[in-house]
């Protein structure tokens, strides 16, 4: 037995199309649908947002990712303007994002640049939220210091009675009055200019490529892991 037969067995099972897709968007789409699908991990739509300041200042964390579109080529998530990831947002559009699906030994880095959703898919989407979400998306003034729990307690106490909401209506939310979008809170859409897909191989031999944009189309490169 030739001693390359275990390395000829590593190529057959490469992650990644070979030759790579012109269009790497409906392969990230399945990956993403099929991780949605199994549910093997609790977020599989969990994704890391590194955002920064105007000064090049640094930071992340989870959101989530509600669509991808792959005609659009971009992905969207909510949150609220007024914090910090929203005011950086803002101020540098330039973003970073990394999705990880440790069950399948896949990851998905995006880099690109953010645009705020339409009012109506914003409305859209917060229309389907859970009724204690949409109350908080009111009443926590995100990213500010907060004296005590117990003030945002108060503060979701408040904003139930302004709109009308009472405690049975917790227990039965389709019995809520409507609750509209907050003018501070929506969507942003991140336009994907770089995506790069990693599958994970046996002996940290993985399977690596990356595609940037080049007009309207992709320049597919593949890496090493």
């Amino acid at each position: 037995m030739s001693l390359l037969d275990p390395l000829e067995e590593l190529r057959s099972r490469l992650g990644l199309p070979e030759p790579l897709p012109l269009d790497p968007m409906p392969l990230f789409a399945q990956w993403f649908d099929e991780a949605v699908r199994k549910k093997a991990e609790p977020n599989p739509n969990a994704m890391i947002l590194a955002t920064a300041t105007r000064e090049a200042r640094p930071s992340a964390r989870v959101v989530l990712c509600k669509s991808v579109d792959v005609v659009g080529g971009s992905i969207v998530f909510f949150t609220n303007y007024e914090s910090r990831k929203g005011q950086e947002l803002l101020d540098n559009p330039q973003v970073a994002t990394v999705f990880h699906w440790d069950h399948a030994e896949r990851q998905a880095r995006v880099e690109g640049r953010v645009e705020r959703a339409s009012d109506a898919e914003s409305d859209e989407y917060f229309r389907s939220r859970a009724l204690l979400s949409r109350l908080g998306a009111w009443a926590s003034h995100q990213s500010q210091p907060l004296a005590a729990r117990g003030d945002l307690v108060s503060q979701i106490r408040e904003t139930m009675r302004r709109f009308g909401v009472g405690l049975h209506h917790l227990a039965m939310p389709s019995m809520a009055p409507e609750i509209p979008r907050p003018p501070h809170w929506g969507g942003f859409r991140v336009m994907i200019e770089s995506l790069e897909l990693w599958q994970g191989g046996s002996g940290r031999l993985h399977d690596r490529a990356r595609w940037t944009r080049v007009g309207p189309g992709w320049n597919a490169t593949r890496l090493n892991p």
